[in-house]
């Protein structure tokens, strides 16, 4: 917390509101931040199985290819795991498109509650990372 200038004084008085909105603003900020985390590691997932996917190109579709499943490694036919990988990609891409959507309505509710505070609060308070 930022103490203010020597000589100026605080004359806004925080309600219950006002302290409700604050913390409101704390948890969606905390949550974004998890979010954000989540969403990086979907997209290095997103990443991963696409290099995959490009070297199972260059295997002979009889051959088996070791692929994990959980934290054990199945020897399954190229074919197989092509198949997998397709229902795996589906659902990675499903993964990002659902936390970009709630990303976005984060993002809104943190600058409604943005702009009200300043509004109230102006220079007294400080919403900013």
């Amino acid at each position: 917390m930022e103490l203010l200038p020597q000589g100026q004084k605080n004359n806004t008085t925080v309600s219950y509101d006002d302290q409700q909105k604050i913390n409101k603003f704390s948890k969606l900020i905390m949550k974004k931040d998890t979010l954000e985390q989540e969403l990086k590691q979907q997209r290095q997932e997103k990443e991963y199985l696409d290099d995959v996917s490009l070297e199972l190109e260059l295997v002979d579709e009889e051959e088996l290819v070791k692929y994990r499943v959980g934290m054990i490694f199945l020897h399954l036919k190229q074919a197989d795991v092509v198949e997998q990988l397709e229902k795996d990609i589906e659902l990675v891409d499903s993964n990002v498109d659902r936390l970009e959507i709630e990303e976005l309505q984060l993002d809104s509710q943190i600058r409604e509650l943005k702009t009200s505070l300043y509004a109230k609060f102006g220079d007294n308070i400080n919403l900013e990372r």
